[in-house]
């Protein structure tokens, strides 16, 4: 759903957190939320599944596409009327200011990492299911889904027959085939592979259907397929893909990619879904990894949104003339992976000592100035379905000063990497944590990484660093990217037997109470022997012109309406 506030203005640490100003009158600010209270129930208890989650005991009948939401449900407005929103209407050049991109940027989606990419991936491509604007799944290139035997071991998805590629060629079953296929495999570049595994076969039911079979059930699968590396490509020859020219049959096709500068697109008329979307008739996104410049932009009418904003400073650009801010809470949160295999992070105390001494409340009150909510060093969010509401940590130095001593230090000194192209602030809360952390002995050295780097040099390379992930619509998926052991992209090189025990029981379990148990087991084990701080979950709060129109709900997975704002909003 969505309220209106009122946003403040200047606010700063010093002057409390937007709760605590909420009497101070300023311009609206929309804010989206659930319609549904998350349920609070005993410590080390799992929730129920949530009443919209992903449906379990599958069967031909009961998998048949519908709108299963992903546990973030937006609903229609409390206490407010609906807008009055004029019809869609097309025309117009949509013009974003994305906040990181990179020299290293390129179209493979089996490496896509960067927010500019994730955001042209879904400029271009289509996938074969989405996440809508209500948080739902809903259908892209996918028409439907089924699985086709009880135990979710096999599905049936159709394809859209009037589907065509940007050069004019139809998208058929074949294409999808050799789409998925580019990630399976040891071969594989993709980073999504880990998502493959247990997949013995994708094959081609004529030229509008595509059969998956898996080595075990999997009552997920549908969602996963909207995860922004399985885009659609034109199959090769070969059995491979083409992706170097951005080639895809999305909403709109490239003219121009600058990497970490600039990418422009123009309509696609061969759009599957060209007559419910793609109202502007082009598209340009410009890299502005510096917040300043992004508020900027926005405020002189430079661009018609901005996909992040600077918080400390979200109050005062609220008051800007023609400018919305968009504040949607979310499952997207802050890492601080340590490299379970690099001294001194190899020893679980060490890594006790570092999540006793962070102070996370402290740090959503001056650093996202009420924009989010406390983390418990685990990735599923409150809002996500199967969240286990175990005791929340807070800072506690005895503790820290405990497990350091019992790693055998009396004092540790370790340099945290960080750039505050992850959050506009991620350096001052760095450099806050090193405050928290010093009287337990800790002494965190800050070190500011050059922004363009980041992801090929820092992430991945460097043993303690700071990280930004978006939810994953089910906790299957992300624990599977990036918890289990050998996942391409489990930052912290932790590996857990257990965990990967129950990872692998839980994606086929049917028993809803059965799989509840194991993820909150599975949430457990992460907080407490895993390598990753998650200090926070934060809101994702964009801005737009007001001349730009959306529906009543946005997506909360990606920025701007889960990345698809571009397809879905148009300009009054």
């Amino acid at each position: 759903m969505i309220f209106a506030r009122r946003a403040f203005a200047g606010f700063s640490p010093g002057r409390g957190s937007p709760a605590e100003m909420a009497g101070q009158r300023g311009p609206l600010v929309y804010v989206h939320c659930s319609t549904e209270a998350v349920p609070r129930i005993d410590a080390m208890t799992p929730t129920k599944p949530h009443p919209t989650s992903p449906v379990r005991n599958p069967s031909r009948r009961s998998l048949l596409l519908g709108a299963a939401a992903t546990g973030m449900a937006a609903g229609l407005p409390l206490g407010l009327p609906r807008a009055a929103h004029a019809a869609p209407k097309r025309g117009g050049t949509f013009r974003v200011g994305v906040h990181d991109g990179s020299s290293t940027d390129t179209w493979d989606p089996a490496t896509t990492e960067s927010i500019l990419m994730i955001h042209a991936n879904h400029v271009a491509r289509a996938y074969l299911t989405e996440i809508t604007n209500t948080n739902e799944l809903g259908p892209d290139l996918a028409t439907s889904w089924e699985a086709t035997r009880d135990d979710a071991t096999e599905w049936r998805f159709e394809l859209a027959t009037n589907a065509h590629f940007h050069d004019g060629r139809k998208v058929t079953a074949a294409d999808v085939v050799a789409s998925m296929n580019y990630h399976r495999g040891e071969s594989s570049p993709s980073a999504a592979k880990s998502l493959m595994e247990g997949m013995t076969d994708i094959t081609a039911d004529g030229d509008h259907a595509v059969i998956f079979s898996l080595d075990r059930g999997n009552a997920d699968l549908p969602y996963m397929m909207a995860d922004y590396h399985f885009a659609i490509q034109p199959a090769t020859p070969e059995g491979g893909i083409e992706w170097k020219d951005g080639m895809g049959c999305g909403p709109y096709k490239p003219t121009e990619f600058q990497p970490g500068i600039r990418v422009d697109f123009v309509r696609h008329d061969g759009w599957h879904r060209a007559d419910s979307g793609a109202w502007f008739d082009a598209v340009k996104m410009t890299v502005l990894n510096d917040p300043n410049a992004r508020q900027a932009a926005i405020v002189t009418g430079d661009v018609d949104a901005v996909t992040d904003v600077d918080l400390k400073t979200a109050g005062r650009l609220a008051q800007a003339p023609g400018v919305i801010l968009d504040d949607v809470p979310s499952g997207t949160h802050i890492t601080m992976p340590m490299m379970c295999d690099v001294a001194p992070f190899d020893d679980v105390n060490v890594r006790l000592a570092f999540k006793h001494a962070i102070g996370r409340q402290e740090i959503v009150d001056k650093i996202l100035f009420g924009y989010g909510t406390v983390g418990n060093d685990q990735p599923i969010a409150s809002s996500m379905p199967y969240f286990a509401d175990l005791p929340q940590r807070t800072q506690d130095l005895d503790k820290a000063r405990y497990h350091l001593k019992k790693a055998g230090h009396d004092n540790l000194s370790v340099e945290l990497s960080v750039n505050d192209v992850i959050l506009p602030g991620a350096v001052n809360m760095c450099s806050l944590f090193a405050e928290q952390a010093r009287p337990a002995g800790l002494d965190i050295k800050v070190k500011q990484e050059p922004v363009d780097a980041y992801w090929s040099s820092v992430w991945l390379k460097k043993p303690f660093c700071v990280v930004s992930w978006t939810a994953r619509p089910t906790p299957d998926i992300m624990f599977s990217q990036a918890y289990k052991a050998g996942a391409d992209w489990n930052e912290s090189h932790w590996e857990n037997e257990r965990f990967n025990e129950l990872l692998l029981k839980a994606k086929s379990e049917t028993n809803d109470e059965l799989r509840a148990e194991m993820y909150a087991e599975m949430q457990l084990l992460c907080r407490d022997d895993g390598g990753t701080i998650v200090p926070f979950f934060r809101n994702r709060t964009s801005a737009r012109r007001d001349n730009v129109m959306h529906e009543d709900s946005i997506a909360a997975v990606w920025e701007l309406d889960g990345a698809r704002g571009y397809h879905r909003w148009w300009f009054a």
